[in-house]
């Protein structure tokens, strides 16, 4: 009973909330989704005794209806207007970035990869969509987990409205699950893709190459030759340099390529354009620190940009000094990493929080399979004195 008065509890305030934005926003989208979702949200209160019931009006009236609703009357967030765009410039010249941005609609603050998303056929919010869902199930968290972080208003206001941190914040996701598990190599393919598509996903490996590192410690079986603990190093080595060597690889060929064959444009879309060091200003403009220091102090753009090189110099130290050896350890190193991050760019927006919250309840249970050698195998002295 007290489980389902919280979760009827829980499902209200969502309707709150998905109604509040339809009330005050000024956003055709948004103000579709609201109200959808509103309805959606109060049939899952109203079923809270039924929790699949529940998950499913929620996600029914929070992702299905108003997402069909929006691509079939072309409404959409001005992401959704930015990733055709620049699709169509790559299938036409092979370079997604106007050579000379005459105003905000111009510009294409993204990497290259998500022009491909862009470039495949229909509404990009399917392709967003299915890149994150398909990399969310592949982590292998719970069917009930995935559904109910599908439905929270968080996650599901930009796959029906077309925010493009979805698909970062999946495959990124994705990439930590294996890098636990020990397929180093493969987890490198899923954050490559996820660092050609936006500059949020790179701080995402090398936490995947220090989880490779400490969670790794100690592996590896002494066979007899050379110490268990040499063994253990020489895995180690190979792992987290086979993660970072194929990361680095799939985003180098998806970025460069591209960079090289425009600079100049490359340079004032993903570069300028979002430090805010062109003449037109970036419509990210959410009220966190870095944007009211930027807009208010003088100074404030060399004092939020001290704050956040200096939070990220904080979250590299610590992954040298204690790498995380669990996957919900490393989700949580690289959440606090991109939200102080989130809080003290010049230009940001609350959406962008979507990537600390899917990290967060996605990989919580996510287990960290790397096997690690017994005493009596790393050390082969002290099995031979146990044996005696």
């Amino acid at each position: 009973m007290i489980e389902r008065s919280a979760s009827s509890v829980v499902w209200a305030g969502c309707a709150v909330v998905a109604g509040g934005l339809a009330a005050v926003s000024d956003l055709t989208p948004h103000r579709v989704w609201g109200v959808a979702a509103a309805l959606g949200y109060g049939a899952a209160a109203l079923l809270a005794g039924r929790p699949r019931a529940a998950a499913g009006a929620a996600l029914l009236g929070a992702v299905a209806v108003p997402l069909v609703l929006l691509v079939a009357t072309g409404l959409g967030q001005s992401e959704v207007a930015v990733v055709e765009r620049s699709g169509a410039l790559l299938t036409a010249t092979g370079v997604p970035y106007a050579p000379e941005p005459d105003g905000l609609a111009d510009y294409n603050p993204y990497l290259p990869g998500m022009a491909l998303l862009g470039a495949l056929p229909g509404d990009p919010r399917w392709w967003t969509g299915a890149v994150f869902l398909a990399s969310v199930a592949a982590v292998r968290a719970s069917p009930p987990l995935t559904g109910l972080v599908a439905a929270c208003p968080l996650v599901a206001l930009p796959l029906a409205v077309g925010g493009v941190d979805l698909p970062v914040a999946g495959l990124v996701c994705l990439g930590l699950a294996l890098a636990g598990r020990g397929r180093a190599g493969w987890a490198g393919l899923p954050l490559g893709a996820a660092a050609t598509l936006k500059w949020t996903a790179w701080p995402a490996l090398p936490v995947a190459v220090a989880l490779v590192a400490g969670a790794g410690r100690g592996a590896g079986r002494w066979t007899g030759g050379g110490s268990g603990r040499d063994v253990g190093r020489r895995v180690r080595s190979r792992g987290w340099v086979r993660c970072a060597a194929v990361a680095v690889g799939v985003a180098g060929a998806g970025v460069v390529p591209v960079a090289l064959g425009d600079p100049g444009a490359f340079h004032e879309h993903v570069v300028a354009f979002p430090l805010g060091l062109t003449g037109t200003e970036s419509p990210a403009a959410s009220p966190f620190p870095g944007r009211l220091l930027a807009a208010h102090v003088p100074g404030g753009a060399v004092v939020a940009g001290v704050l956040l090189v200096g939070s990220a110099l904080c979250t590299a130290a610590s992954l040298l000094v204690r790498p995380p050896r669990t996957v919900p350890a490393a989700a949580r190193r690289l959440a606090l990493g991109l939200t102080l991050a989130i809080a003290f760019m010049p230009a940001s927006r609350f959406g962008y929080l979507v990537v600390p919250f899917v990290l967060l309840t996605c990989l919580r249970e996510i287990p960290c399979t790397v096997r690690s050698s017994s005493p009596t195998t790393s050390r082969p002295g002290r099995a031979a004195s146990r044996r005696s």
